[in-house]
């Protein structure tokens, strides 16, 4: 059963403790429908959301439909280059414009052809001839924030939202030496999940898993264990110094390293989660991304790319070593997805406490109080 206010600050005081004193959130954080509604009302609508990579639509008329908490958005490359995201809805009676992705002159409305230029503008009306006073330049489609950083797309339904450079921080900063409007998403997949979008999160920031879940595959590679990162922006991370790439498993060989990669970044992987819900591998010759999209309080929609740089792409041999890469991958993942629906079906459980953290689940207790600094009205 849960309390009859989710919300109460009481309910968390033990969440909110430093870390080595703090337990786990409650199951209801991962179960609760009414706890997913808020985070949703006041996380996903309002924060800056990883859509996908910009070479993803690359040319003028390319776009992709971004479906997301209940909200359908275009997002579309204008005849001036420009990408730019609408709300899918037609301006008429609401029917969703576009489905999919492709490439297209001009987005059309499949129920009565309203048709909107890349721009978003209404430019084609059929047999409103005859309705007064109809003024065409005050129904173009709904505008939603988009902006790019190092070739990410994101947006936020919260027009009065920071700007993604100041959500961001010095994150920006701190990868910089990737060059990651360099990169190309070679590879996506996409799985679905029978768990929250948290656990799915949390999992990639900590390390105490690696051993366990990962045993026969992450956990034969040399690496040196570090603090977490100190951060200023919406996100957390870790730094792990190791030798190689951590985008191939133990004993593969792969691409030559970014070009320019110098410092620590050349010694080692940087993994920052950026709230509320994509994780980064930036490694030595490339990086990969999660995008954990919610569907409930306890289903998740994974999307996995695999980056590299342009000159990798050119390669004459890609194509045989970039399979190594996605070996690392399709291993790990599912080991991950296991464990976090494992996990979900436990805290189900009439008998789940929240339990203890230990030192290497520290970034697990800063996300938890991140969603909570944003679902309670007010301080535990």
């Amino acid at each position: 059963m849960y309390p009859i206010d989710l919300f109460d600050p009481r309910h968390y005081a033990n969440v909110r403790k430093p870390v080595m004193q703090a337990e786990s959130l409650p199951a209801w954080c991962y179960t609760s429908e009414t706890f997913y509604a808020r985070e949703v009302e006041r996380i996903f609508k309002r924060t800056w959301t990883f859509v996908d990579r910009v070479d993803r639509i690359p040319e003028p008329g390319d776009y992709l439909v971004f479906d997301y908490v209940g909200i359908s958005t275009i997002i579309v490359r204008g005849k001036d280059r420009k990408v730019r995201a609408f709300a899918n809805t037609c301006r008429h009676r609401g029917s969703a414009v576009m489905a999919g992705e492709g490439n297209c002159k001009a987005m059309r409305c499949p129920y009565h052809s309203w048709t909107y230029g890349l721009d978003g503008s209404l430019i084609a009306t059929p047999y409103m001839n005859l309705t007064e006073n109809f003024d065409p330049g005050a129904y173009s489609l709904a505008p939603i924030r988009l902006e790019v950083w190092g070739g990410f797309v994101f947006i936020n339904f919260d027009a009065n939202a920071e700007s993604l450079r100041s959500y961001l921080g010095d994150l920006v900063d701190n990868t910089e030496g990737y060059r990651f409007d360099d990169m190309v998403c070679a590879r996506r997949l996409t799985y679905e999940i029978a768990a929250n979008w948290k656990l799915f999160y949390e999992n990639f920031a900590e390390q105490y898993h690696i051993p366990f879940i990962h045993k026969t595959s992450l956990y034969k590679q040399k690496r040196k264990i570090n603090p977490p990162e100190k951060t200023d922006g919406n996100y957390v991370a870790l730094y792990v110094e190791h030798p190689g790439s951590r985008m191939l498993l133990a004993g593969d060989t792969g691409f030559p390293p970014i070009k320019g990669l110098e410092g620590r970044i050349a010694k080692g992987t940087y993994y920052p989660n950026i709230h509320p819900s994509t994780v980064m591998g930036c490694c030595v010759d490339g990086m990969w991304f999660v995008r954990s999209d919610p569907l409930g309080p306890e289903r998740t929609r994974l999307v996995v790319g695999t980056c590299f740089p342009r000159a990798t792409l050119e390669r004459r041999d890609f194509a045989k070593v970039a399979k190594r890469y996605y070996k690392r991958l399709d291993t790990t993942i599912p080991e991950d997805i296991k464990a976090a629906e494992d996990q979900q079906a436990g805290l189900r459980s009439p008998y789940y406490r929240p339990g203890r953290l230990s030192y290497l689940e520290q970034l697990v207790h800063s996300i938890d109080n991140w969603v909570l600094d944003r679902v309670l009205d007010r301080a535990a």
